[in-house]
């Protein structure tokens, strides 16, 4: 029978699983308990990242610029005519070498030999009335005295003297302008050097005038190379020289190294000539001129070349090994350094220019200070390293062929 004749069969085992449902509730908050002791218990310290560092360095640096530019002749004649005819003959090969006074044309002279004879012939005729009239006014002289000669005439006498000296003057020159005309018939090379193309062949008219050009000699040994630097180039120099922090080199070392089109090096070194004094408006660029000797005339005027010399000398450049520098979302230079509490540090730098394998570093680091070259991606602020010195690696042998 049923002891309890009012309840429901039903109620003990809706009881049962509320019992049930209680013990469930509890077993789950426990775990929830737990859980949360294991959060708030103190993480685990994560094992410091083994890196590679350089340690920054001071040491004189010599730097070097290399710059482009093209070669230039030292001196350069255009040969043009200054008398007006016919080119009877030329008398060089083109492409050859010729000297000063050469002749390197022949224009037809019988022109100006008439002239020539003619102004001569102008110049006895002055000559003779010169003598006569100088004869006439020393006859007068005595005669003066004794009132044999009016006075007037002894005047008119001596300016017939002066007019035939004058006369006698402008025929002289004349003819010095006649011989001058017919010398320029013979077309000699003012310069010692290289003759390029003939402008013109026998048979051609030239013409004074339009000044013909008739050929181009160029001296080219030694010959001129002229470069070209940005002007903002030359301003930093100039405040690094006066600052101290780059010292000139002795005079006579500025010895330049030439390259030529196909990255060969021209085996004869030249020297830096001077450094020209305006801007170009159009490149904001200076242009450097260097001489170099050219005995066998491998350099030919207007050949494109590099060139490279000796700026000057840093005594305490601060080093950084380029391995190390990255840069930000802006652009700037930064590297990562070993902290003094044993953690990577961020920097942001300001760089100069590179030397080998490294960065001059103008601000950001201080020498001593252990740059981390390794593991770059791991790294972030605050991270525990520890820092092994670098060690490059050799570069393989190359198997002989």
């Amino acid at each position: 029978m049923n002891p309890f004749p009012s309840m429901s069969p039903s109620l003990p085992r809706r009881f049962f699983q509320r019992q049930t449902c209680l013990g469930a509730l509890v077993v789950l908050l426990a775990f929830m308990l737990a859980g949360c002791g294991k959060k708030n218990a103190p993480a685990a310290q994560p094992a410091a990242l083994e890196v590679d560092v350089v340690t920054v360095t001071t040491a004189p640096v010599a730097f070097t610029r290399e710059l482009p530019g093209r070669t230039a002749a030292r001196r350069i004649a255009q040969v043009r005519a200054r008398v007006n005819g016919i080119v009877l003959r030329r008398l060089f090969t083109e492409g050859a070498e010729v000297k000063e006074g050469e002749i390197l044309y022949e224009i037809d002279p019988a022109p100006y030999e008439a002239a020539l004879a003619s102004a001569r012939a102008a110049q006895a005729r002055a000559e003779a009335n010169l003598a006569s009239v100088k004869i006439q006014a020393e006859r007068f002289r005595p005669l003066v005295a004794s009132n044999a000669v009016s006075k007037q005439q002894y005047d008119d006498a001596l300016a017939a003297a002066g007019i035939a000296e004058a006369e006698v003057a402008s025929a002289n020159a004349a003819v010095l302008a006649a011989e001058i005309n017919l010398g320029y018939t013979k077309v000699a090379s003012p310069i010692d050097g290289r003759i390029g193309l003939a402008e013109v062949t026998e048979g051609a008219y030239v013409q004074a005038a339009q000044a013909t050009l008739l050929a181009t000699v160029q001296q080219t040994d030694p010959i001129y190379v002229n470069l070209v630097q940005p002007s903002s180039e030359v301003a930093r120099l100039r405040r690094e020289f006066e600052s101290g922090r780059m010292t000139r080199n002795e005079e006579g070392q500025a010895a330049v190294t030439l390259l030529l089109e196909d990255g060969t090096e021209y085996p004869v070194p030249g020297r830096m000539e001077f450094t020209d004094i305006t801007v170009d408006r159009g490149t904001g660029s200076v242009t450097l001129r260097a001489l170099f000797p050219n005995p066998k005339g491998e350099l030919l005027p207007g050949t494109f070349v590099r060139a490279r010399y000796a700026e000057g000398v840093n005594p305490q450049a601060l080093l950084a090994p380029q391995q190390g520098i990255t840069r930000n979302y802006r652009g700037d230079p930064t590297a990562y350094i070993v902290g003094a509490d044993g953690t990577a540090e961020l920097r942001v730098l300001k760089t100069g220019r590179t030397y080998r394998d490294s960065w001059v570093i103008e601000s950001g680091l201080q020498a001593g200070e252990r740059v981390i070259v390794t593991n770059l991606q791991r790294i972030r602020p605050g991270v525990p390293v520890k820092p092994v010195p670098f060690q490059p690696k050799a570069a393989p042998a190359v198997p002989a062929q």
